[in-house]
């Protein structure tokens, strides 16, 4: 099995057998005995937002990317671990079943991983006692919540312009001819007409009368422009899901007590 250092791993770009991507190297974890990188956490899932355990059995350098032994899916797929800087006995154990089937590396199963430090610092008034010495402190970390916003489409509106008919009723004055009758008597002034003509005969007399109606007449004239716009509308959504937060506890013996870092 070749040998890493730590910092030659974070980081890096973790990919399979075939070259094909895994994701980014996150934290490397080392046996608790032999104080060796065993396992590293690599992003998986969508944007790289699960941190999956890889084994280093088999692992290359091959240029700035690490060659592991596995495929993306075959990482994916693995036992769920909690990236809490040490890797309990069942979980090792789960890690070891899941692995071993694909690359039957049971001989080289040892004790639980650690999480390697930073520094490779030795010495101090405190030192490693899950594995190698690497600094006289404790990392305290925790994820923070970041939000941003992006754009996305959500419908269109379109304008589309049909014609409607209804009924429209105008009231309009008309006029109309009708025949009256006049009667008057014979006077000295209209004699004259009034004998012009045989003493008794027949006539006929005739009058055109007239009358108005309605016409109607239609034309087409513009009322109004309509365009489609848009305007911008905030509004404050709640966001909410999970963060990690690293604790440091202290386990004392007799009156050093016990504390817990936030």
């Amino acid at each position: 099995m070749t040998t890493f250092a730590p910092d030659q791993l974070t980081g890096r770009t973790a990919v399979g057998p075939g070259g094909d991507k895994i994701g980014r190297i996150g934290e490397v974890y080392l046996d608790d005995r032999t104080g060796q990188p065993t396992w590293v956490t690599v992003s998986t899932g969508l944007f790289g937002t699960r941190e999956s355990f890889a084994p280093l059995y088999g692992a290359q350098l091959t240029g700035d990317d690490v060659a592991l032994a596995v495929s993306k899916d075959q990482v994916k797929d693995a036992p769920d671990v909690a990236d809490d800087g040490h890797i309990a006995e069942p979980e090792q154990q789960a890690l070891y079943d899941y692995y071993d089937r694909l690359l039957d590396f049971g001989s080289a199963a040892g004790s639980n991983g650690s999480r390697a430090g930073t520094d490779g610092a030795v010495g101090g008034p405190g030192h490693d006692s899950s594995g190698p010495n690497t600094d006289d402190a404790m990392t305290r970390s925790e994820e923070r919540l970041q939000v941003g916003t992006e754009q996305v489409e959500t419908g269109r509106a379109r304008l589309r312009k049909y014609v409607v008919t209804e009924n429209v009723t105008r009231t309009v004055p008309v006029s109309h001819e009708e025949v009256r009758l006049e009667r008057e008597p014979i006077t000295e002034g209209n004699v004259g007409a009034a004998t012009d003509g045989p003493a008794i005969s027949e006539e006929e007399h005739e009058v055109t009368l007239h009358a108005e109606r309605p016409v109607v007449g239609k034309e087409a004239v513009p009322v109004e422009r309509v365009r489609l716009d848009t305007e911008t509308v905030t509004e404050q959504e709640t966001v909410d899901d999970t963060v990690r937060k690293e604790r440091i506890e202290l386990d004392g013996e007799g009156s050093a007590g016990r504390g817990t870092a936030r």
